[in-house]
């Protein structure tokens, strides 16, 4: 039987909650991690009419992109939305997880479905993150390295962009003495011992240094292993904000913003004026995106697919690039499909389920 901790640590393979920023309330919200689960039911947010959803679906986990949970909760007596929220998932026995900026910092994250939407190929990190990694640097044996080393692969150590297996070995000589208390695997108690080593250093991503290290422990022969770690000031090109890709084809400026609506199912598109050229490389940020800007032309971006955008910023354009804003329900509403089609692919003994209920607050007289 699958308990909500099963699907949680699915989810935070995706999307590892230490990547979530620092103001963000990602994770389990409401509800017990041992429950069994009957259902889940995948939404942009967790509103009231979707917690009445799960309980006529028999979905006891709601899977949501934005926390209901956002500040400190002091109290809980139905006064607003947020709190009615709680309480009649509370009642119903409706746990609530979310999935939030950690979904936005990965690849196949918010960012990738937008991607996906619009076609775009080539797809990269568009601000990829910093002190992210950390490196590993332990000494073994000669004969023991590389069986360590499979062990640590297998685990996700060594992993840079779309390469596997890296490590860097150089040969030298260890030298060490037991003392009298020691269960040594080589050498003598009392005696000076010299051994042929190698000096490994492997990189992985710092969330991983637990089980990293504990991995390289339980697959080393030596009874105290001597090593080191350092965190990385290295950008990880696999973990940041927004993307950047190229469309098949080039656009004129006004058949992109066509294409651009339809594609993203939104009602209108919010824009700057169009540049005397057509758009080829798309940069995109699901949500409120404008601290992404400088990014986005800096990357030679053409246009820039994001939301929330103030009066003011769009001025920030200054003639380098067209900002489009196409709403913030509408930039994310398709993550719910992405965590659909991601757990599908693992759990098949309870219902999956898409929620029908429009949790958008923002309505459009066109």
């Amino acid at each position: 039987m699958t308990q909500i901790k099963d699907v949680i640590h699915q989810l935070e393979k995706l999307a590892p909650p230490s990547y979530q920023e620092s103001y963000d309330n990602a994770g389990l919200l409401v509800g017990s991690p041992i429950t069994l689960v009957t259902g889940v039911l995948f939404s942009l947010d967790t509103t009231e009419e979707v917690v009445q959803e799960a309980i006529e679906k028999n979905c006891n986990l709601i899977v949501a992109h934005h926390p209901i949970v956002f500040k400190g909760l002091k109290r809980l007596n139905g006064s607003n939305y947020v709190e009615r929220t709680v309480i009649k998932a509370i009642k119903n026995d409706i746990a609530i997880y979310a999935i939030h900026t950690n979904l936005d910092h990965v690849i196949d994250g918010v960012n990738w479905k937008i991607a996906e939407k619009l076609g775009l190929s080539n797809v990269k990190v568009l601000a990829p993150k910093k002190q992210l990694l950390t490196k590993l640097t332990f000494f073994a044996p000669i004969e023991n390295t590389q069986t360590i080393l499979d062990h640590m692969f297998a685990a996700g150590a060594g992993e840079i962009g779309q390469y596997k297996n890296c490590s860097f070995r150089t040969e030298g000589t260890g030298t060490f003495q037991p003392g009298q208390s020691a269960n040594p695997a080589v050498g003598i108690k009392g005696k000076n011992e010299e051994v042929l080593e190698n000096r490994i250093e492997v990189m992985f991503p710092a969330y991983m240094q637990s089980a990293i290290l504990k991995i390289m422990k339980d697959n080393h022969p030596y009874e105290e292993v001597a090593y080191y770690l350092q965190n990385l000031e290295n950008e990880n090109q696999e973990v940041g904000a927004g993307a950047i890709g190229d469309l098949s084809q080039a656009m004129e400026p006004e058949s992109f913003l066509q294409f651009l609506k339809n594609q993203m199912q939104t009602p209108l598109v919010k824009h700057t004026v169009p540049l005397n050229k057509k758009i080829q490389k798309v940069a995109v940020c699901g949500g409120a995106g404008s601290f992404l800007l400088s990014d986005a032309i800096r990357a030679k971006a053409d246009v820039f697919v994001t939301a929330d955008y103030k009066y003011h910023e769009f001025f920030d354009a200054d003639n380098s690039i067209m900002i489009c804003d196409i709403g913030h329900f509408e930039s994310e509403v398709f993550t719910k499909d992405l965590l659909y089609n991601y757990l599908s692919g693992i759990f098949s003994n309870f219902a999956l389920c898409l929620s029908d209920v429009n949790t958008n607050p923002v309505r459009y007289f066109v």
